[in-house]
């Protein structure tokens, strides 16, 4: 029997592929069949006419479902001798073999099953858990592949009459969703104190309602883990919150019922926050206009979401107010994802608990992103993004794992030339992080059917992450790449942007290891997928009290007056005053507890103390780098050309040496009579062009078209833009689907381990 095989590849599975095909496929009279196996999925003709064949082809590719992705289409004449004789098209069972296939993203809640919620004549009416094969949970609730029911946390509910004959129905929307249910057969709602159940289904709701009107503070039980919920418009709730989570002014991202609740927002900005993905998008605080100040202290954004599931948008079209949507764990801790540990560990957090009875498999923070001056700006890449395969120009023949960095840890798995970056992670210093990576890990090569080959870390010997790369070569018997933190920062740019040539990389950030065990944090590199050379960038300045000094800003101003600036005692007598600033100076001078490093990170909290606008102990990574881009942007100098700027501006970072020269920076610095915010932009100003001039004759010698730049610095909008107008005669660039910060590390890591 002659027929023609179709092999297709991509996010092809759990998006209603097969019935979109099936659908096709009657309305072209073709026969055959199609089923999901573990290479993505076979469709199969038997005797196809060349014309209903061609336009069927150009339909499978021009009229996918929503989340549906094609990335590899494979035709094959074929002859069967016992392929049974078909009279109709129809959907073959799945059939579990190795995997070559994509998983999808937990998905926004599309418009029809949003109809569905509010229609009173629907029997999903104000079900909180509606969903169909366009939208709702995946990534979260899976445990094994092929994606379907019974390897997801549905298999506990087992469908009703109505919800199996639209799940076994090609025509209906809802055929072959995994979390499809209804009120009779599916999870269901319960509010309740730490001791007690308080109500059930519709109930919870309305009550929970009550609650945040009344200023109360709810947990609630999401798609990827916890959230606290407040009353954004309420000072005291607010306040509250901030108190019990010891949080005084790190941001806090809202959720708000509409886009009418939302002002002046760009057409990138509403398609995003509409997005599949449904983020939290950073918009200037003037485009939130009901809530409290407190919600962003310092700064000039707020994180905003829309409702991605339908419990949020019950509770938001019922409230009708922005809610602060945070994420539920206690200070330092990752966020809770069952029950039980909610009880356990937000007991001093939340005064009630919205639950729902559907485990989550894996925690999925939400993803932060941004509509910057030169495209999407990605800060953290979880919820409604992971697990996207992503195709890298390479011709890598090995299974590589990248482990990431301790600070914002991802991990990748390469496998050929599509990688899979994981989650964010968080901070493995604390030990429940480490123990969610080791668990991550796992779990993703039992899903992928990943067997490493290679095993890439990050070269920082006392890493945490880098152990566990460590120990897992040796139990595999596997080689392992160490691979340099900043390189890993170009190389990770380079990967998204599908570059294989030599860049001149700019990697600014906090702390990284360098070459012979320097600390690194503000380099200039020539750089290519396989390996780098350092080029210069900021002078190495001593660390007083290692990681004290990233928290306690008066620390970096102190090391850096005693280095650069000639009467630097008669300033920290008027400046560190509250601090036994002697026995510092004494330790940094004799190196005692001063590992030196060329940090920009710590040279911005410099800055914002020396300007007067940091505490005294930082609560946050970045507060005073990001309250000093703020205070720069309110510099009359911010709206000027940058030619009329360099006129007047007394205040340069010369290049010395192949370092920037901060003996003179310092000097005019402080010497420039003008506002803070004049001097804070001053800093940004006078720090970009010494990177951009250092860059450009060093691209002219090295002859590279291309400057990248990287590292989680670059996440300041001010000081991006400034180095970008500086080399407009070269193509300059910086990532946009994965953070600049640690946590794109990882793809850099792979990259330049497959090179290798």
């Amino acid at each position: 029997m002659n027929g023609v095989e179709l092999r297709i590849k991509g996010k092809v599975q759990g998006v209603g592929f097969r019935p979109f095909v099936w659908l096709l496929a009657n309305q072209y009279q073709l026969k055959g069949d199609v089923n999901n196996d573990g290479q993505g999925v076979l469709i199969r003709f038997i005797e196809p006419e060349n014309t209903a064949l061609s336009h069927f082809l150009t339909d499978l590719q021009t009229k996918l479902p929503p989340l549906a992705l094609i990335t590899e289409i494979q035709q094959t004449e074929k002859f069967w001798e016992n392929l049974p004789h078909f009279d109709e098209f129809i959907i073959r069972e799945s059939e579990n073999n190795a995997m070559d296939t994509q998983i999808v993203p937990d998905a926004a809640t599309c418009p029809a099953c949003i109809e569905d919620l509010f229609n009173p004549n629907n029997r999903r009416f104000h079900y909180p858990f509606t969903n169909c094969t366009h939208c709702g949970p995946r990534f979260t609730i899976i445990k094994a592949i092929p994606y379907d029911r019974k390897n997801t946390s549905m298999v506990s509910f087992p469908f009703c009459a109505d919800c199996e004959q639209e799940y076994k129905n090609p025509a209906d929307r809802r055929f072959h969703a995994q979390p499809n249910a209804c009120a009779d057969c599916g999870p269901h709602i319960w509010l309740q104190t730490a001791f007690e159940t308080l109500s059930t289904h519709e109930n919870a709701l309305n009550q929970t309602v009550d609650l945040l009107i009344l200023g109360k503070i709810v947990a609630i039980k999401g798609v990827g883990g916890f959230h606290l919920a407040c009353d954004a418009t309420n000072s005291a709730s607010v306040q509250l919150l901030r108190e019990r989570k010891h949080r005084p002014t790190k941001p806090l991202a809202i959720m708000v019922p509409s886009l009418e609740h939302l002002i002046d927002l760009s057409q990138e900005e509403i398609k995003i926050l509409k997005s599949t993905a449904a983020p939290i998008v950073l918009l200037k605080k003037y485009k939130v206009p009901a809530v409290v100040d407190l919600i962003a202290p310092h700064l000039n954004e707020i994180g905003v979401m829309l409702p991605s599931n339908p419990l949020q948008h019950l509770l938001l079209r019922a409230i009708n107010k922005p809610l602060v949507m945070t994420s539920a764990n206690p200070s330092g801790q990752p966020p809770v994802l069952d029950n039980q540990s909610a009880v356990q560990f937000l007991g001093n957090l939340a005064d009630y608990y919205l639950y729902h009875n559907r485990d989550i498999l894996q925690r999925a923070d939400d993803s932060l992103v941004r509509v910057a001056f030169d495209g999407l700006e990605t800060l953290r890449r979880a919820r409604g993004y992971v697990p996207d395969e992503t195709l890298l120009a390479t011709k890598n023949k090995k299974n590589i794992l990248a482990i990431g960095s301790d600070l914002k840890n991802t991990f990748c798995l390469l496998k050929g030339n599509k990688a899979v970056v994981s989650q964010h992670i968080g901070d493995t210093s604390n030990e429940k992080v480490r123990s969610q990576l080791e668990n991550n890990l796992e779990l993703f090569q039992h899903i992928y059917q990943f067997k490493p080959e290679l095993i890439a870390v990050d070269a920082h010997q006392g890493y945490f992450s880098s152990a566990t790369g460590k120990n897992l070569a040796k139990r595999l018997n596997l080689p392992i790449i160490e691979v340099l933190h900043h390189h890993a920062h170009i190389a990770s740019v380079m990967a998204e942007h599908h570059l294989d040539e030599n860049v001149i990389g700019l990697a600014l950030d906090g702390i990284g290891m360098g070459e012979n065990n320097q600390l690194w944090g503000g380099e200039c590199l020539l750089a290519n997928r396989q390996t780098y050379q350092y080029l210069g960038g900021l002078p190495s300045v001593a660390l007083p009290g290692g990681d004290l000094a990233a928290t306690q800003p008066w620390r970096n101003w102190l090391a850096h007056l005693q280095q650069f600036v000639p009467n630097w005692q008669m300033i920290a007598t008027q400046t560190c005053a509250n601090y036994d600033w002697q026995l510092l100076a004494k330790a940094i001078e004799r190196g005692i507890n001063s590992p030196t490093i060329s940090s920009a990170g710590r040279l911005f909290d410099a800055i914002a103390y020396g300007l007067n606008i940091s505490p005294e102990k930082l609560s946050w990574e970045g507060e005073a780098a990001c309250q000093l881009e703020v205070l720069a942007m309110q510099s009359n100098l911010s709206h000027q050309s940058a030619v009329e700027i360099s006129k007047i501006l007394p205040v340069i970072m010369p290049i010395k040496e192949n370092k920037l020269d901060l003996s003179t920076f310092w000097q005019t610095w402080l010497d420039y009579p003008a506002s803070k915010a004049d001097k804070a932009f001053a800093f940004h100003f006078a720090l970009a062009s010494g990177f951009a001039q250092m860059a450009r004759q060093q691209a002219l010698q090295h002859q590279c078209k291309i400057i990248v730049l990287s590292g989680g610095v670059m996440h300041n909008q001010l000081l991006r833009k400034l180095i970008k107008e500086n080399l407009a005669e070269f193509n300059v660039l910086s990532a946009h689907q994965f953070p600049m910060g640690d946590g794109g590390l990882s793809l850099g890591q792979a990259i330049i381990a497959a090179e290798r």
